[in-house]
């Protein structure tokens, strides 16, 4: 598997992982209604949930994690 592939699939489960408990808590307690719930939990989730990257270097190609709650970038071993 490549790099770009892995990349893709850690932001897809970090997205998940905030996205559904989110959607939970959104739609139990709050007011909002209809399409409200799941676009107040996309963007939530949009805005934490950890970014990953495949880059190239001169040693080859690396996954590098950038959030919120880190300071920096961060590479993926």
């Amino acid at each position: 598997m490549s790099k770009k592939v892995k990349a893709f699939l850690y932001n897809l489960l970090g997205f998940v992982i905030i996205y559904l408990p989110t959607l939970y808590l959104v739609d139990k307690y709050t007011h909002l209604n209809g399409l409200w719930i799941p676009m107040t939990a996309f963007m939530v989730a949009l805005i934490l949930a950890p970014k990953f990257q495949a880059i190239k270097t001169h040693n080859g190609e690396k996954i590098y994690m950038k959030w919120f709650f880190i300071k920096g970038v961060k590479e993926v071993k």
